[in-house]
């Protein structure tokens, strides 16, 4: 019985560059997020403690700067998530000198990025959604990042890969995120950081603030008619007016780091 051959020499070759390039990351939990931003930081600044025992992520996961959210976990509470991570090839379990367990990162691999794009992933995870010079100035601590016009080029090819998305237009206050939300959570993501036209109005060529997701919806109730909404439009009102004051300040945070960084 004869069977036919591919006498295609390419088919195996690109099958194989498929498999290479397919990503190994994906959307996990916000616990798991911390944890890997946990480990890629301490990797970086306090190489000393790293690999990293469970009482350390638990302390490094609880601590008060540079996280958002804020959280405050039991180490008991890491063992699921840190297996899944495993499971995942993001992290392992290794052995130090004693008996005691100690976990590393791969996300370099897991990602598919050099160092620079690691720290402002890092960040992201981190902290979540940031303002350019917020992100650059808090990658600086782990990799020095030279100015706006490097990180930019750091997250385009972030988002190239699906790694990164903008949450605002580009420009003065353009907000970025890491796209390893699960789907209702990106959502929400989304919707509280949907660009807001400022009071009076903006001009097209105006980019001292994000302009609207959708510029063809109704603009949000200002703070003086919140109150003639009622029970669920008042909050959903509410929310609106919070979402674009932020957007405001994270507009006013990036011109200033703009600012320092042509001096």
């Amino acid at each position: 019985m004869w069977l036919q051959m591919s006498t295609d020499p390419t088919a195996s070759n690109a099958s194989a560059s498929e498999t290479a390039v397919k990503p190994k990351w994906r959307p996990v939990p916000a616990i798991e997020r911390r944890i890997l931003g946990v480990l890629v930081e301490k990797a970086k600044t306090v190489p000393e403690s790293y690999p990293m025992t469970l009482n350390g992520i638990c302390t490094g996961c609880n601590q008060k700067n540079n996280r958002y959210p804020l959280m405050s976990l039991e180490p008991d509470q890491l063992d699921d998530p840190l297996e899944r991570l495993r499971n995942y090839g993001a992290v392992s379990l290794v052995q130090g000198s004693g008996r005691t367990e100690k976990f590393r990162h791969y996300l370099s691999e897991w990602f598919g990025v050099d160092k620079f794009e690691l720290a402002v992933m890092t960040e992201l995870l981190l902290r979540g959604a940031q303002t350019e010079g917020e992100l650059r100035q808090r990658a600086s601590r782990m990799e020095q990042i030279a100015d706006l016009s490097a990180l930019r080029t750091i997250l385009q090819n972030l988002e190239q890969r699906g790694l990164v998305i903008s949450l605002t237009s580009e420009g003065r206050g353009h907000v970025v995120t890491h796209n390893l939300y699960e789907q209702r959570e990106l959502e929400k993501v989304r919707r509280e950081f949907e660009a807001t036209v400022p009071p009076g109005g903006a001009d097209e060529d105006d980019d001292d603030s994000p302009r609207p997701t959708n510029a063809a919806g109704p603009r949000p109730p200002q703070v003086g008619s919140v109150r003639q909404s009622a029970g669920g439009d008042e909050l959903e009102a509410l929310r609106d007016e919070f979402a674009k004051l932020k957007a405001e300040v994270l507009a006013l945070r990036d011109e200033l780091e703009e600012l320092k960084s042509t001096r």
